[in-house]
């Protein structure tokens, strides 16, 4: 008997699954844009050169992007500490928690709703009973019961309603896993443009600092020649108010400094008051001479919050199906097997079995507001769509300005280099005649602090070409840094529904 039960219950469990179909609309992916190129002007293959340190040119490479893309700036310090962030930063913590609730949530759902759900019990009761109120001669009677059995149930899920749920969860988990990715990204392109910020304040103190001691020199010089009558105490005012706004810019880089130094420490995980944080030098990177082009149709494919838009994007065309499915009949089937026995020792003997097998179907008649869900589904599904090609948009729009930055500060720093060498140029000539009696000390002091000035433009422009290389790198996606892990998990994930 229970074999046959068993085999009967099993043989409508799979009927019902050979003829179950999905309702609502299948994903389909956005089409790739069909944009050739991110400017409407012609792009040049490589960038401007200019002769000075980190003036070399960038030439444009299409192809993937490495994963580790800031090793491109050959800084083994630089290399340690990201590394480090990418271990021990909670902003990456939180990230990889809401993926794993998310994966969790997914598993979870897909095991109450593609799986019979199978329970076990067991019980006993003592019970009084009046048999007079039977109309039985005699008083009462005092049994006990005692039963055990197994219930199997299943939602046939007919129409799919499940499926798209589960399909929902899925690209969820998708979502958080992109986000994951923006956060990696967001902190490795954050931790190497505060050093190369931290870079270009130490250096900008330094000249800053040269600046100062020249000018003091200055005023020292034409406070001596004021007691000799040969200068007049308006000069040594306007000498004086000048080397006043160089002392009072110089705590005000220092605190840039600071601030760069203490952002440093906490993108590593690490309070702002740890000494484990290094110092840098513009002169610790190097300028990549490549960079990574991909086109517009590949792009899309690899940004990460693309790719996050993508996901919520299918997830409201599955919660679009759920809402849809609503409106269809919901079959439930169970079947349940065991024994029941007035004695402990005889619940599992001959003749104690109990058994029945039962099916559901709810067809929805008057459920007011189903058809409205549906439609606020479809309203959600096209929010999402929006967004998606939003989000596209900005992206490209972020690609074509940071190409922008690339050949336009390459060029700055082109001009800014030829006038550095023509301040230099300048102060040698001074120094020449100054040699020849020409030229008194005062014209050296200026033509030095004109050479000084040129300086910390000089490091700014160099420090924009960093920043620059760094924003391209942000905007082209940035790679996948575990792209075989990601690959791995995305295959578990959907093992479930793969039946």
């Amino acid at each position: 008997m229970r074999p046959r039960l068993f085999s009967y219950a099993l043989g409508i469990l799979c009927a019902g699954l050979v003829s179950s179909c999905t309702i609502g609309p299948d994903y389909k992916r956005p089409d790739a844009p069909k944009a050739a190129s991110y400017t409407s002007k012609p792009m040049t293959s490589e960038t401007v050169a200019s002769p000075v340190a980190l003036g070399n040119s960038q030439r444009f490479v299409t192809g993937n992007i490495d994963p580790y893309w800031w090793k491109a700036f050959a800084s083994p310090r630089l290399n340690a500490l990201i590394e480090r962030a990418l271990q021990s930063s909670p902003t990456i913590d939180a990230a990889r928690a809401r993926l794993e609730q998310a994966e969790q949530t997914y598993l979870a759902q897909g095991g109450t709703t593609q799986y019979p759900q199978v329970s076990g019990n067991t019980g006993a009761s003592r019970q009084r009973i009046n048999k007079a109120a039977f109309g039985q001669p005699g008083s009462s009677s005092t049994y006990s019961l005692f039963n055990a059995g197994v219930n199997v149930g299943y939602n046939l899920d007919l129409f799919g309603g499940n499926r798209r749920m589960l399909e929902s969860f899925a690209a969820e988990a998708d979502y958080q896993r992109y986000q994951l990715d923006i956060a990696r990204l967001l902190l490795v392109t954050n931790l190497v443009s505060t050093a190369i910020t931290q870079a270009q304040l130490a250096a900008q103190i330094e000249a800053s600092e040269q600046i100062l001691s020249a000018q003091e020199e200055e005023l020292d010089v034409t406070g001596k020649r004021l007691s000799l009558g040969v200068s007049s105490p308006n000069e040594v005012l306007a000498l004086q108010t000048v080397v006043e706004q160089s002392r009072a810019n110089l705590p005000q880089l220092r605190n840039s400094l600071d601030q760069a130094k203490h952002l440093l420490a906490v993108l590593a995980g690490l309070p702002p008051s740890s000494t484990e944080v290094p110092s840098f030098a513009l002169t610790d990177f190097t300028l990549p001479a490549e960079l990574p082009l991909i086109i517009p149709s590949e792009l899309v494919r690899q940004r990460p919050d693309i790719q996050a838009a993508e996901a919520l994007l299918q997830a409201a065309n599955a919660r679009y199906g759920v809402a849809i499915a609503k409106r269809y009949p919901q079959i439930n089937l169970s079947a349940d097997i065991g024994s029941q026995a007035l004695t402990a020792s005889s619940l599992f003997g001959a003749g104690s079995l109990v058994w029945g097998v039962a099916g559901q179907l709810t067809q929805p008649l008057f459920h007011k507001g189903l058809f409205e869900e549906s439609r606020a589904a479809k309203a959600g599904f096209d929010a999402a769509e929006a967004n998606y090609r939003q989000t596209v948009l900005n992206a490209f729009q972020n690609v074509a300005d940071v190409l922008g930055a690339l050949e336009h500060d390459a060029s700055s720093l082109a001009a800014q280099a030829a006038a550095n060498s023509a301040a230099q140029a300048s102060r040698e000539l001074v120094k020449q005649k100054y040699a020849l009696g020409v030229a008194n000390y005062l014209d050296m002091l200026s033509a030095e602090q004109q050479v000084q000035s040129n300086t910390l433009n000089l490091i700014a422009a160099q420090s924009r070409r960093f920043i620059d290389t760094i924003a391209l790198y942000q905007a082209m996606g940035g790679g996948s840094l575990l792209p075989e892990q990601a690959n791995a998990n995305q295959a578990d994930l959907r093992m479930i529904s793969a039946h």
